[in-house]
């Protein structure tokens, strides 16, 4: 598969797959859960508050890793393990950008100053589970 093909394949999963896990380091140990995601290209963004954890993880150390696709169907689901950088983004373009009304339950609205956007940029990305010479790993 070619490089602009693999892209498309995982352009296709990020489409196609809102909850993945996040990985942070904590203590020079992974921490992760469960968040949902949106992307623009390649980058991926989530919503949280800026009074958890992965917040002071993130400010800590950057690194972080993501698991997104796997729909537990069964040993050969299509996935993405992601690699990147991720950065705390309080902008209100990208607040209004990510805010639903589901969001209400933790947050007043896209003004509420507890929230905030974690923008992942990658580093590496690998097509798991894929049917051809499963895992393919992008070039960035």
């Amino acid at each position: 598969m070619s490089q602009a093909e693999l892209k498309q394949q995982i352009l296709k999963v990020l489409d196609e797959s809102k909850v993945g896990t996040l990985a942070t380091v904590k203590n020079n140990k992974p921490h992760s859960r469960y968040m949902t995601f949106s992307h623009d290209d390649l980058t991926l963004y989530t919503p949280t508050s800026s009074e958890t954890h992965k917040t002071d993880e993130i400010e800590n150390n950057p690194n972080v890793h993501i698991l997104l696709g796997y729909e537990g169907e069964g040993y050969g689901d299509t996935f993405v393990e992601i690699e990147g950088r991720a950065s705390i983004e309080d902008s209100a373009h990208y607040k209004e950008k990510l805010w639903n009304d589901h969001m209400k339950r933790w947050f007043e609205g896209p003004d509420d100053p507890d929230y905030i956007v974690l923008k992942v940029q990658p580093t590496s990305i690998r097509l798991m589970n894929d049917e051809e010479d499963s895992p393919q790993s992008l070039e960035l």
